[in-house]
């Protein structure tokens, strides 16, 4: 099997019990938590114990997500980052997640790379006090001031950054993007979901259809792992998925061992 990961979103409703039983029943490799859910981070665990109970089924926590607006940098910001990196540091886990600003701000030429130059040589020496990596999340929406992973690419090597921030892949963003380079050697993980109403544009995808993987994937998500993978990405692949009716399923653990299924059944040769 690829090794296969979980982001909470994906089952939102499923308290971080929940989450690890599902992800260690899958034989998934590790899952990633996020602070942007109505209940509390680990459940309200302290992040010791959560780390620990990820750890006793024999799950990574990959990432604790997420610094909202990174190259947004401000000493508020730097605050914030901190306090995460803290609970991430505590709990075990590999990285934190930064999302950039996507509000159509800080989006001139030159501007928006000079941002992003800033909150990067600043975020760098703390990950390092922290044992972290940076996970860097180029989104495709045209008014994000991260849109291509080139610019996150540049900005890392021009720090000499490399390995202390990597890239998500995210299959639905790189396509909202237009596509583009790959860079295998940066990316620290794979975001996977799948849109499959054939009466949207591009232009119209938005995170809330953003379901599970299967033959109608419009997205091209098995062509963008086999791409990485052939590259020499053999990092975790992750199921990221905002549709409500995702949230809704009465068995998602079928659900997604299906989609997990299909897709290996797309890339077999892509397992051993």
């Amino acid at each position: 099997m690829l090794p296969y990961a979980l982001n909470h979103m994906t089952v939102a409703r499923l308290s971080y019990a929940q989450l690890l039983d599902m992800a260690a029943d899958l034989g998934l490799v590790g899952i990633e938590v996020r602070n942007d859910l109505p209940q509390a981070l680990f459940d309200g665990l302290s992040p010791e114990a959560g780390g620990d109970l990820a750890r006793s089924k024999g799950l990574r926590l990959l990432a604790v997500a997420e610094v909202k607006r990174f190259n947004d940098w401000s000493a508020d910001k730097a605050a914030e980052a901190l306090a995460l990196m803290k609970i991430a540091q505590a709990a075990g886990a590999e990285a934190v997640s930064l999302i950039p600003r996507n509000d159509g701000l800080g989006m001139g030429n030159g501007e928006r790379q000079a941002n992003l130059r800033v909150a990067l040589r600043d975020l760098k020496p703390m990950l390092e006090d922290h044992g972290l990596v940076g996970m860097v999340e180029p989104l495709g929406f045209p008014i994000c001031a991260l849109r291509y992973k080139t610019e996150a690419v540049e900005a890392i090597e021009a720090l000499g950054a490399t390995g202390r921030f990597r890239l998500v892949h995210d299959t639905f963003h790189h396509t909202l993007a237009g596509g583009g380079d790959y860079y295998p050697a940066h990316t620290g993980i794979i975001h996977i979901s799948g849109v499959i109403d054939p009466a949207l544009s591009v232009e119209e995808m938005g995170d809330q259809h953003r379901i599970l993987v299967d033959d109608k994937d419009r997205l091209g998500n098995v062509a963008q792992i086999r791409a990485l993978r052939a590259a020499g990405f053999m990092g975790p692949i992750s199921m990221e998925s905002f549709a409500p009716e995702v949230h809704a399923y009465r068995n998602p653990e079928a659900e997604l061992a299906r989609s997990f299924d299909f897709i290996s059944s797309q890339a077999t040769e892509l397992t051993v």
